[in-house]
């Protein structure tokens, strides 16, 4: 291994992509309708108070309506829903169309089959150079049994190998 100074972010963006991260679609119920994107940027921030960050690229035009609405759904994807990524990271398209949802406790899209959802309120936003890291407060979460993560991995859908060896039990 080489160390290199080379901070373009192309080279940023293979080095950033070696670590695997699971895939999230961001939703919230707004006054135009159900609005929504894609987000890799997802982790558990606190446990008391229940806290998670995620991170919207500055250009979003998705995530200034999200904030306004003051409350969204994290919903976590499953293996199967490699489509629903793709479809919600695109601009300027109807992303709901086609896709079933139910309301989560605070109004807000559960995508039908997500890994897991959390129902969360705005919290807190920083400066996060072209990214706005976004602290949101949980408020009710769910998760399914028996499905794996889609998983993103040196710029690709990855899943789990079936039945996972466990390297150790975390502890």
């Amino acid at each position: 291994m080489t160390a290199t100074s080379d901070l373009a972010p192309r080279r940023l963006r293979d080095i950033f992509g070696t670590f695997a991260t699971g895939l999230t679609v961001i939703t919230s119920s707004t006054p135009q309708g159900p609005a929504g994107f894609t987000c890799q940027s997802f982790a558990s921030l606190s446990l008391d108070p229940a806290l998670v960050t995620f991170s919207p690229a500055r250009t979003s035009t998705t995530w200034p309506v999200l904030r306004d609405a003051g409350s969204f759904t994290v919903n976590i994807l499953p293996a199967e829903h490699q489509h629903l990524a793709g479809q919600f990271a695109r601009s300027g398209a109807d992303k709901f169309a086609g896709v079933s949802h139910k309301s989560s406790p605070l109004g807000n899209p559960i995508l039908d089959d997500a890994l897991a959802w959390i129902d969360c309120e705005l919290h807190a936003e920083y400066d996060g150079g072209d990214h706005t890291i976004v602290v949101a407060a949980v408020r009710h979460l769910s998760a399914r049994e028996n499905a794996e993560p889609l998983l993103f991995f040196k710029g690709r859908y990855v899943e789990l190998a079936a039945a996972g060896r466990v390297l150790e039990a975390a502890g």
